[in-house]
């Protein structure tokens, strides 16, 4: 009787033990990358979950990031000896031409750097609107390239990953 007790006792253990490591998983942005929020008139619009990693997928990221860009930087094309450094600057002018515009005020849009890529998240009222906004994300400086992952309307399933429902947005 007594070696069953610890037998299950035992698999209660291990059992739990397994399950730490999946809720005691952090997520944050550690990389300090940037994620702005551009415009906020569609309120129904799935918020982005944002750039959350973990500390494990930290540690396979950061090999990555570290060298992105520096072949760039030691061939003279690029100013900067990573294409991660150039994202706190775009991301913030992405912001205010988008604002500025005038075409995008009827959107709720959500912008993140990545390497001078520009990500778009968000809801727009149609493909056209989605399309004039990446063509004028291309217009500001330094942007590498645009992934457009706007959806038209705020029903359906967005094409980013979506925080869970009163999510707090990014500023």
């Amino acid at each position: 009787m007594r070696l069953k007790l610890r037998l299950s006792e035992g698999l209660l253990i291990g059992g739990l033990a397994f399950l730490v490591p999946a809720i005691a998983q952090d997520r944050q942005n550690y990389f300090d990358d940037p994620f702005l929020r551009v415009s906020t008139a569609m309120a129904a619009c799935p918020v982005p979950e944002g750039p959350l990693f973990t500390q494990e997928q930290v540690r396979a990221e950061a090999h990555v990031r570290a060298q992105h860009g520096g072949s760039c930087f030691r061939s003279g094309r690029c100013r900067l000896p990573n294409s991660f450094l150039y994202d706190k600057e775009i991301i913030p002018r992405v912001a205010v031409y988008l604002q500025q515009d005038g075409r995008f005020g009827d959107t709720s849009v959500w912008v993140l750097g990545h390497r001078r890529l520009v990500i778009l998240m968000g809801c727009v009222q149609s493909e056209e609107q989605a399309l004039a906004m990446e063509r004028a994300v291309l217009l500001v400086d330094d942007v590498m390239g645009v992934i457009n992952h706007l959806m038209v309307g705020t029903t359906g399933t967005p094409k980013y990953g979506a925080a869970p429902a009163g999510a707090a947005a990014a500023k």
